[in-house]
């Protein structure tokens, strides 16, 4: 079964650039190299969806600049509905700029941009959406209000509900956590969102236990190689990752956000659909790039 995933966020360029270390404050350091790709954890997550075997429509905004032009052809080169993807003028459209190592760790600072401009009016014209989805997925690098408005109505017309909680700088609001089936968390952001700190396996459980008794059903925290860790309750399960050689962690939780929201769509349990989310993710972080890094379904198997 092909199942129905919309994706409510953010669509980026990201302007990338390698260097063998992540600068120091005031630092000016010599580059190895510099592309341009597309990306935005919605997008991402999109991108990641539909080349992983869902359906996908993306609800976002774009500027009408040459980047909003390339962001909205790349996903309708993905076979992704975008018809719920807004030009907004006179808006120059979302950038991210990341710095890449020599050991595959990133820094990153984004600019909203149209990403700030996308509103619940603009999820109320497309609720159709909404209605015809199996699986809604929202982030935060667009307004508070638009996200806490789309948990509200997803949960409102039984969807399956996932937010991952990025960027997250402290607690999420309260009534936001009975809106969500799935928090999905790395270590940094489960860290802000429960107040604990996080840097393995054990303190990660403490953490996601922690949200979980706060009001949240599941929370999955990505813990890069060290795999992820699934918390219902007081029930915990630990998922070890697939080894491999990575080149760039970039877009490596998207990949996981969005292959988890396309099993679970076509009808796999979650723990079915977290190994395939961490096959996805094992993949990406092999390649570089943000989208260019998503594997497609036949990569992944099953």
């Amino acid at each position: 079964m092909q199942g129905r995933v919309v994706v409510v966020g953010s669509l980026n360029m990201d302007l990338v650039v390698r260097a063998g270390r992540l600068p120091q404050a005031g630092e000016t350091l010599a580059g190895d190299s510099f592309f341009t790709v597309p990306g935005g954890k919605g997008a991402n997550q999109a991108v990641a969806a539909a080349r992983l075997g869902a359906q996908v429509a993306m609800v976002g905004c774009v500027g009408d600049d040459a980047y909003g032009r390339q962001l909205l052809a790349g996903l309708c080169a993905e076979g992704i509905d975008c018809q719920a993807v807004e030009e907004v003028a006179g808006v120059s459209s979302g950038v991210a700029l990341i710095v890449v190592d020599a050991a595959s760790q990133n820094a990153i600072v984004i600019v909203a941009g149209s990403n700030g401009h996308l509103l619940p009016p603009s999820i109320e014209r497309f609720d159709a959406l909404l209605q015809a989805s199996d699986v809604v997925v929202c982030q935060m690098e667009v307004p508070p209000q638009t996200v806490a408005f789309t948990l509200a109505r997803a949960r409102a017309l039984g969807k399956t509900v996932i937010l991952n909680p990025a960027p997250a700088s402290g607690p999420l609001p309260g009534e936001w956590l009975g809106n969500i089936d799935y928090l999905i968390p790395n270590e940094s952001e489960a860290a802000a969102l429960a107040g604990l700190p996080v840097h393995d396996q054990s303190s990660a459980q403490l953490a996601a236990g922690h949200l979980c008794d706060l009001g949240l059903a599941r929370v999955i925290v990505t813990l890069g190689a060290q795999g992820a860790l699934l918390v219902t309750g007081q029930a915990s399960e630990h998922f070890a990752a697939p080894v491999v050689q990575a080149l760039d962690t970039t877009a490596a939780g998207d990949t996981f956000v969005g292959a988890f929201a396309a099993a679970l769509a076509r009808g796999c349990s979650e723990r079915e659909a977290v190994a395939f989310g961490q096959r996805a993710a094992a993949i990406s972080v092999t390649r570089a790039g943000a989208q260019p890094s998503i594997p497609g379904l036949a990569e992944v198997g099953p």
